[in-house]
């Protein structure tokens, strides 16, 4: 990470210190088990909060841990159990700290909600500390062989605080907006976090006044962050912003928008942002056109089903406007469901995603997912799409299920065919042979069977993946091999 973009950061942290009010935490994304549970919970009625926006706020979850579990026990009790477990770790006040050393011969291509690690080698320790007027988290990393030859890394190391419900933030922290399990459209960890400063609420209640109260629980966010400098247009910035709404009990809709603009050469002023903010692009304004925007709609309903809980989701992305609504759209749907066999906890999902804009329906225009005519790197960081990792003009099926044990381990296995590229050309810049880009080079089909599997070791945790590919994938500057096997150890202090 470069100095200029900490330097970024460094201006809001100096900001945050000023506030003298109590901290909030997050859950990170990158936790099935995490996941699963909080959106059982919320299926089933126990927590009614949207749980498609990761981070997921501690304050969010602690509503869903106490309110009649008690009668749903053979149910959510292990779900709840875990929750608490990770509560009581994560969000107790104090000193914590984690090492972890990871390893792989190959990094996927393709990646889903699971936390990875993009590089052959890494060695990080995380130092987070949570007071009663702030908290803050300082993760150093070592990354050897990287995919965008940055070796010594801050990812999510970051200082947060609160003012009544609304949480201030800076730093580097993973993001997910969306109901999928193998993709997000518009936001995902697939990338490397950017450095940016944020706000969101702390606690998704709904709204007191009787006007306002039909919306449910609702969840802002929003985030000002900055690309590298390696890129077509260096230094260009990122602003993102989700609005999620539960008007019914199980229905979470969520609206969210990327805006990319700025950059060496390019305008970035106050009526810059403003004409972004208000959809005036895509060549309105020639002499001030404030660059390239994508915005996005899911929809995501759960219900109880018997003693289990299923869910129905669906996103689209749109890369342009027309009408107020998002243009040229990308489609992900997908089914979920839960189940108790064996003594076990089972996590099902099966998921499609079309990257290529109007394909699915209509006539398909290739070459605008995720790549735009000035940005000419794309929605990318550091090589890898902030969105889908199967990239742009991509359609992909996948089958997953996470199965967790009742001592704490897990396993999961994933089953994709992906369709990389549909139309065999590419636009993308490589402005350095340094950073390797995840974009398939022509059309290429692949099947792709992933496993895991988690324990204890040694008083830690160890996890395991293995991912094969029929074929080799070519990328645009690179190529990833048929198979990776790789292997993270974590140790909390």
């Amino acid at each position: 990470m470069t100095s200029k973009h900490w330097a970024l950061v460094g201006g809001a942290v100096a900001c945050l210190f000023s506030f003298s009010i109590a901290a909030a935490p997050w859950l990170e994304p990158g936790d099935p088990r995490a996941r699963f549970a909080a959106q059982k919970l919320a299926d089933r009625g126990h927590l009614d909060r949207g749980v498609t926006t990761w981070p997921l706020m501690w304050a969010t979850v602690h509503n869903g841990l106490e309110s009649g579990i008690a009668g749903d026990h053979a149910s959510v009790g292990s779900a709840a159990a875990y929750l608490r477990f990770e509560k009581k770790q994560q969000a107790s006040p104090g000193f914590r700290a984690e090492v972890t050393l990871a390893g792989t011969n190959d990094v996927p291509v393709v990646q889903g909600f699971e936390q990875t690690v993009g590089a052959e080698g890494l060695a990080s320790v995380n130092l987070q500390w949570q007071g009663e007027h702030w908290a803050a988290g300082l993760k150093p990393a070592y990354a050897h062989n990287p995919e965008d030859d940055e070796s010594l890394r801050l990812d999510n190391s970051y200082l947060a605080a609160t003012a009544g419900n609304w949480v201030f933030g800076a730093g580097a922290i993973d993001r997910w907006w969306g109901p999928g399990w193998q993709s997000s459209l518009i936001l995902s960890d697939n990338a490397r976090p950017l450095p940016a400063v944020w706000l969101n609420r702390k606690d998704a209640h709904a709204p007191q006044t009787d006007w306002l109260e039909w919306i449910g629980p609702w969840q802002f966010t929003v985030f000002a962050g900055q690309f590298e400098e390696e890129r077509a247009i260096p230094d260009a910035k990122l602003i993102g912003m989700r609005l999620t709404l539960r008007p019914v009990q199980g229905l979470d809709i969520g609206f969210s928008r990327a805006i990319m603009f700025g950059g060496q050469g390019r305008p970035e002023g106050a009526s810059t942002i403003w004409n972004a903010l208000i959809g005036r692009d895509n060549g309105q304004l020639e002499a001030n056109d404030p660059g390239n925007q994508l915005g996005s709609i899911d929809v995501r309903y759960g219900f109880a089903l018997g003693q289990q809980s299923m869910g129905l989701y669906g996103q689209m992305m749109g890369e342009d406007e027309a009408g107020a609504f998002p243009a040229r759209k990308s489609w992900l749907l997908g089914l979920d469901m839960t189940s108790q066999l064996f003594g076990h906890d089972q996590q099902w999902f099966a998921e499609y995603t079309n990257t290529m804009a109007d394909d699915f329906p209509g006539d398909a225009i290739p070459n605008i997912t995720y790549d735009h005519s000035r940005y000419r790197s794309g929605y990318r960081y550091n090589g890898r799409t902030l969105g889908a990792s199967i990239g742009g003009d991509s359609e992909a099926m996948t089958l997953g299920l996470f199965n967790f044990f009742p001592d704490g381990r897990n396993a999961s296995a994933r089953l994709s065919y992906v369709d990389f590229n549909k139309d065999g050309a590419n636009r993308t810049v490589v402005t350095t042979p340094d950073i390797q880009y995840a974009v398939a080079e022509g059309n290429q089909k692949a099947v792709i069977a992933s496993l895991g599997y988690g324990l204890p070791l040694l008083n830690g945790w160890l996890d395991l993946n293995t991912s094969f590919t029929d074929k080799k994938l070519q990328l645009i500057n690179g190529e990833q091999g048929q198979w990776s096997a790789g292997a993270t150890w974590r140790y909390r202090f």
